[in-house]
């Protein structure tokens, strides 16, 4: 009996130690790769976006995107998109490379999930919370809304397959529905149950980057794969059997987030009561690994490296990072390399280093000696099998891979994109802010556009719902900080001496007129000080005189991070 096994067999192809954390300066809430895993998005507390290269280990750039913060990002199929939501009910299309926003969409409930189109960078799917799923048009800034099995059912999640032909959906008696995307015609349905006739809310569906495999999430703390073309040919109302199910039987543990590896063979869960990742092999079930974080720390977010055993995950605010363990092989410089314990005395061959061996006898050229001769092809690339789907042939060579860093320019002394600070009209500061918005940045770029704001209408959708990231609605008795930009000053601080002022200048003089900087601090209503430096006016929490150094951004501690930047 012979047995044939993949090369890939014989190595084990998931993380098994911590890899060192990525420090976003802000609390991070939400990550993910871009297709190639060269790029990582982070969602922060104060409503930036951090894009990290994830090959260097560094910050490639920095979008400050929502004002509250990002509880969802998914990136386009080639990288140059990105589209966020943040939980004051907001959806952002970003323009990776400038930085700008392209489009808005105002939804009246809380987003939970969004998710760009596999093949299509016009679709953008959205799920609100209380409403059912929503599929955006990106080019006219329409939206359908997609149909669900109970109307008094709303808590719906939803997904596209791994190519984009279906949408499926889940609620909260277990009913999945699997939609066509191009006219949400029903395909396909099934209900899970528990092994008796009753059923248990679906919290996520998660598909593989590879094969037709998908994982389904549900209250009952069991993750069932099942294959996604039994449940095509099932057809409606099917009773489709899954391929495993996963749990920990031990602590029953609860899993806030699954996701499949890159090539779709083993599935990680992170536990929603610490940090700690759950790995299993997908064709067997049996659980391979426990990846234990710090005690006492909840787990927010993960996801798996698109082509390597990485994996990301988010807890206290920090992206840690969990890879294999690298072991250095010398060997690979030379096959007949050897490691000596002790120093040997090494006897050199009298014609080791001639540049010709004057006593050997040169052979004829035959078979691979012949081949040496033949000409080379070094022009030619040959894609990258990990890049390219089963259906392709061929790399996008249109993709976003990585971003370019500009220098930074210590103490420049002047601005060489237009005139310095001191020649600036006086009269220029009367103009209307909607002028300046227009006028190009101070780095030099093109003038922003403004983005278009859609607001998006739904029927029956309650619009006082919170956000879970910002606590439970209702609770007054609730001590948790609320996340995003301070509102304004409540309670002691109403009758405190230390009453926000309005200042203008080096000096500190109080602004007249109220204009439009005395509108967004009349809005914050928080203490602290606008100071002018050169032509930019900056946050400050130190008064004027006592700050030092070029302005820069507060510490987190200061609390002052999540608006303009500040003094250090």
């Amino acid at each position: 009996m012979f047995y044939f096994f993949s090369p890939e067999s014989f190595g084990q192809n998931y993380p098994e130690e911590a890899d060192g954390t990525l420090d976003c300066i802000s609390m991070a809430l939400t990550c993910t790769f871009n297709r190639w895993g060269t790029l990582l998005a982070v969602g922060c507390n104060d409503g930036r976006i951090v894009i990290w290269d994830f090959l260097t280990r560094g910050i490639a750039k920095i979008i400050s995107a929502h004002i509250h913060p990002v509880c969802s990002l998914c990136w386009s199929r080639d990288g140059h998109k990105l589209v966020s939501a943040s939980t004051d009910n907001i959806v952002s299309l970003w323009d990776v490379l400038t930085g700008d926003c392209d489009q808005r969409f105002r939804f009246p409930s809380p987003i939970l999930k969004v998710q760009f189109h596999p093949r299509d960078q016009n679709k953008v799917l959205v799920c609100p919370m209380k409403s059912a799923p929503v599929l955006l048009t990106l080019a006219d800034s329409k939206h359908v809304v997609l149909p669900v099995d109970d109307d008094s059912d709303l808590n719906v999640v939803a997904a596209f397959d791994r190519r984009g032909e279906y949408i499926y959906t889940g609620n909260a008696k277990g009913k999945i529905l699997v939609l066509k995307t191009d006219n949400q015609d029903l395909v396909a349905s099934f209900r899970v149950t528990t092994g008796t006739s009753n059923t248990t809310a679906i919290k996520s569906i998660e598909f593989a980057r590879k094969g037709s495999c998908f994982l389904i999430n549900t209250a009952d703390r069991i993750i069932r794969v099942y294959d996604g073309r039994e449940i095509l040919t099932c057809g409606r109302d099917g009773e489709p059997e899954p391929m495993q199910k996963l749990q920990d039987l031990v602590n029953r543990t609860p899993w806030k987030k699954c996701c499949f590896s890159g090539d779709g063979e083993y599935i990680v869960a992170g536990s929603a009561r610490q940090h700690a990742l759950y790995i299993w092999e997908k064709s067997i079930g049996n659980l391979v690994k426990i990846l234990h974080g710090t005690r006492g720390e909840l787990l927010l977010d993960v996801a798996w490296h698109p082509v390597r055993p990485i994996i990301a995950s988010i807890s206290s605010g920090v992206v840690s990072i969990w890879a294999q363990n690298q072991v250095e092989n010398w060997s690979a410089f030379a096959p007949d390399f050897k490691e000596l314990d002790e120093n040997v005395e090494y006897e050199e061959r009298e014609s080791e280093f001639d540049i010709e061996d004057e006593d050997k006898s040169e052979p004829e050229q035959t078979g691979a000696d012949a081949a040496e001769d033949e000409e080379v092809d070094v022009t030619s690339v040959d894609p990258i099998m990990a890049f390219c789907s089963s259906d392709e042939e061929l790399e996008d060579y249109k993709a976003l891979l990585y971003l370019p860093i500009a220098p930074e320019v210590e103490d420049p002394e002047e601005n060489p994109f237009g005139p310095p600070p001191d020649a600036t009209n006086p009269e220029d500061s009367s103009v209307s802010g909607d002028k300046k918005q227009r006028q190009p940045s101070a780095e030099g770029g093109p003038p922003k556009k403004k983005a278009r704001t859609t607001n998006i209408e739904l029927q029956g959708v309650p619009s006082d719902e919170v956000h879970p990231l910002l606590g439970v609605k209702g609770d007054g008795k609730s001590k948790k900080k609320t996340a995003g930009r301070p509102k304004g000053s409540k309670g002691k601080d109403r009758d405190s001496p230390f009453k926000s002022k309005l200042f203008k200048g080096d000096r500190g003089y109080p602004l007249e007129g109220g204009g439009a900087k005395g509108k967004v601090q009349a809005e914050t209503g928080h203490l602290g000080y606008l100071l002018r430096v050169n032509s930019s006016f900056w946050w400050s929490c130190c008064p004027p005189g006592s700050r030092s150094g070029p302005p820069a951004l507060c510490p987190a501690s200061c609390g002052w991070s999540c608006l303009l930047p500040a003094c250090s």
